[in-house]
């Protein structure tokens, strides 16, 4: 039995990292403010980590435009897997060629590219997805904030979010 509407019970998963943040913050700024020594230094540390919680937790939020869309996302130990009710497959994060977000799919996709490999495409809808936010982020040189807005700009078009450097993968050692 839940006295929160279901709704409510979503808006507020949506933004609990946001949420967490206030929390921290309120009580770094009580510490900070009204104890002296230790408690106060780790009054300002509270603030300054619910800051940056917060600045994380407000692009995580952007990252998540909806659920209930087709398919499943699974991030294990470097590999993308989606399952879908048509398609499928899996990527290795280490060998993303090319990320691009397709708007002409609906509802949008991520599209990702190996060497070898047809594209994997992701609805940014389907349950999971937005495990995919961390393993985008950790891909060398994406510009995160260019990722969000263009997963908000909508119109009839690809775009390419991130391309590995040509010389990534050039280096042959032979010993």
């Amino acid at each position: 039995m839940s006295f929160i509407r279901p709704e409510a019970s979503a808006a507020l998963w949506r933004w609990r990292e946001v949420l967490a943040a206030l929390v921290l913050f309120a009580f770094g700024l009580r510490w900070a403010l009204t104890s002296v020594g230790i408690m106060q230094m780790t009054g300002w540390a509270c603030i300054a980590l619910a800051v940056v919680v917060a600045v994380v937790g407000g692009q995580r939020m952007r990252f998540r435009p909806g659920s209930g869309g087709p398919g499943m996302v699974q991030v294990t130990e470097g590999q993308i897997s989606y399952f879908g009710p048509l398609t499928g497959g899996a990527v290795a994060r280490s060998e993303i060629e090319t990320l691009r977000l397709d708007h002409t799919a609906r509802p949008s996709h991520w599209v990702l590219e190996q060497p070898g490999q047809p594209p994997l495409a992701i609805p940014v809808t389907a349950t999971g997805a937005e495990a995919l936010f961390d393993v985008f982020a950790s891909l060398p040189g994406l510009k995160t904030e260019r990722m969000l807005s263009e997963l908000h700009h909508k119109g009839p078009h690809q775009v390419v979010i991130w391309q590995r450097s040509p010389d990534a993968h050039t280096a042959h050692w032979l010993h």
